[in-house]
């Protein structure tokens, strides 16, 4: 996408963005609806067409038709592209082609990708965007190749390539397609090292970030790690390591899950269930028949999300980080945010809970809608609406149900959760100068 082409209309980075990404979703949409998108060659209807390229684009992965069965190849492909640029962000992509046609980055496209990125300043963001395509063709190259020569022992060579490329893409970008079929995902691999370990990697780099990889990458040189870095490292193994010592224990006894799996399969199992969660989408379980706690517990995990400047959704790990420490320091009774030794500024907490209380009214406002729309469980429904909005993908079955309404909504809010609630509140709200005077502080009682 050219950004020359809003250059002409007094935009703010957050609209732009949005803007961006709604004509890729329609550009998208208008592709999976020719006839050689699916194997039937018949068109798929407007609403669906949207819907996947929404999911495919937002990185989340709910569908309302089977991707391995019904798309064609070209329809695929259409699909896993929608899926790069909505990873890696259109911007990233549109920095591509400026530096393949050696077209100097504008101090305004630096501020798209400063938006895009989540970054607090321009300085050397051209310098990220390189690592950032750099480190996704490697990491989706080498686990093209691993997927490729294991699933060439269970189907023809060439397809087996096909598969690798279109999963790679797929889980490194947290987006949770698949083209196995019948809307099995990885279930049939829930003992197998190599798929779940390699999907595993793929899914933890692509949300971890690309300045923490950049970090990671760059330790050996200058020995020290920032402070972002440590924060999403540290919450992300927590969250991983209690995430699947609750799940093995909420379904060591489920028949259905994985009790009947041997000790490798249920360790497997379980961590994968734990990792998936964090806007990746994938699954090796079966969702549907997990227990109603393990349910509600992967909802607060796909609430909480994956990282800034990562290809997953959620309020992201930093800012749950920011939650959880502003209390404990409250409860201390200090009246700083201190982590790893550095105190936070109060707007970083401010922001913290502006992104926190905007998604859960966006999760509860969508949820109490669909309860009127759709005929599910309340938890279906919110397990859904959070798997939307954090960008996930996994579902307990509701999506190939929705209603027009409930295509919609869940539609807008993938967008939403893609994009991050400040980007939208920002991109629809008027804008307001900085206030040239201070109230009188006032006092309430709390608690």
């Amino acid at each position: 996408m050219n950004v020359l082409l809003f250059k002409k209309i007094s935009l703010s980075p957050p609209q732009i963005l949005v803007i961006g990404f709604a004509l890729i979703i329609l550009l998208g949409s208008v592709l999976l609806m020719l006839p050689i998108s699916s194997t039937t060659g018949e068109s798929l209807p407007f609403i669906d067409a949207l819907f996947t390229a929404t999911s495919a684009t937002c990185v989340t992965g709910l569908v309302v038709v089977d991707t391995g069965t019904y798309f064609s190849t070209f329809g695929q492909v259409v699909i896993m592209l929608l899926i790069q640029v909505g990873g890696l962000g259109f911007m990233t992509m549109a920095t591509l082609f400026s530096l393949v046609l050696k077209r100097k980055i504008s101090l305004k496209d630096r501020l798209l990708l400063q938006e895009a990125m989540n970054q607090n300043s321009v300085e050397g963001i051209v310098r990220l965007i390189r690592k950032v395509l750099m480190y996704s063709v490697i990491i989706e190259s080498c686990a093209a190749v691993i997927f490729a020569i294991r699933l060439a022992f269970d189907m023809p060579f060439g397809r087996a390539v096909y598969f690798g490329i279109f999963h790679a893409v797929s889980l490194f970008n947290n987006a949770g397609f698949d083209l196995f079929g019948e809307y099995r995902s990885l279930t049939q691999y829930v003992g197998d090292p190599v798929m779940n370990l390699v999907s595993l990697i793929l899914i933890v780099s692509g949300g971890l970030g690309f300045i923490v990889l950049s970090d990671l990458i760059d330790y050996r040189k200058h020995r020290k790690i920032s402070l972002h870095s440590k924060v999403v490292l540290s919450m992300t193994a927590a969250l991983i390591v209690v995430g699947a010592v609750v799940i093995f224990i909420f379904e060591f006894t489920n028949s259905r899950s994985l009790q009947p799996l041997d000790w490798g399969a249920k360790i497997w199992g379980a961590v994968f269930q734990s990792i998936t969660p964090r806007t990746a989408g994938a699954n090796t379980l079966d969702i549907g028949a997990l227990r109603q706690a393990t349910q509600f517990f992967i909802i607060i995990l796909m609430f909480i999300g994956a990282s800034p400047s990562s290809t997953g959704g959620g309020i992201k790990t930093t800012t749950f980080t920011i939650l959880v420490g502003a209390v404990i320091s409250m409860i201390r009774g200090r009246s700083d945010l201190v982590l790893f030794r550095y105190r936070l500024a109060q707007e970083r907490i401010f922001k913290a809970v502006t992104i926190t209380m905007l998604a859960l009214f966006l999760v509860i406002a969508v949820a109490m809608v669909l309860s009127t729309t759709e005929d599910a469980s309340f938890l279906t429904i919110l397990f859904e609406t959070t798997s939307a909005f954090g960008t996930v993908g996994l579902s307990m079955g509701l999506t190939g149900k929705l209603t027009l309404v409930g295509k919609i909504i869940i539609s807008f809010t993938m967008f939403a959760g893609r994009l991050g609630m400040l980007t939208l509140a920002y991109a629809l709200g008027p804008k307001k100068g900085k206030d040239l005077y201070r109230h009188p502080e006032g006092k309430i009682i709390i608690g």
